[in-house]
């Protein structure tokens, strides 16, 4: 699957449709997408980049909705493990999930430059890794790919 996130697109579609989808996952799985919660995730949409939790704080704070870290550090949690963002290792940063509700092994291509992120799909079991861990007879649960460099944009820049 391609990478999503460096590509022009209906930024707004894209936004209310991932809404509605984690809209429709809480109901099914009797979450609550409280404000603060929603609120973070259509931050996160909008940005297109890795945000930390006090970026997010700036904006709840802008509008007042808490300016505590907590605020921000729940709904983040809320929306990892919900599936719904990811966490930039790398950054200390979260992302928006680009592929929500499908179960994935997420790559992150993150450009240096503008700080934004793309996300990408790999396989544990597909490439060297996972020929590694199969020698070794390891199997993996969770892969975190990060690849930093230019995007195409920053590269037509530079």
């Amino acid at each position: 699957m391609a990478a999503i996130g460096f590509d022009p697109h209906d930024h707004s579609a894209c936004i209310s449709s991932t809404l509605r989808q984690a809209e429709t996952y809480c109901a099914e799985h009797k979450l609550k997408l409280t404000p603060i919660r929603r609120r973070a995730l259509e931050i996160l949409l909008a940005e297109h980049r890795a945000l930390g939790a006090y970026d997010l704080l700036s904006h709840f704070a802008a509008e007042g909705l808490g300016s505590a870290p907590p605020v921000a550090y729940r709904a983040l949690d809320f929306l990892t493990s919900a599936g719904f963002a990811h966490k930039i290792e790398g950054l200390n940063a979260y992302i928006a999930c680009a592929h929500l509700g499908s179960d994935h092994a997420p790559a992150f291509l993150i450009c240096t430059a503008c700080k934004s992120v793309a996300e990408a799909e790999t396989e544990a079991s597909d490439g060297r890794l996972g020929a590694a861990a199969r020698a070794a007879g390891f199997q993996i649960d969770r892969i975190v790919v990060e690849a930093l460099g230019l995007c195409p944009t920053c590269q037509d820049a530079a």
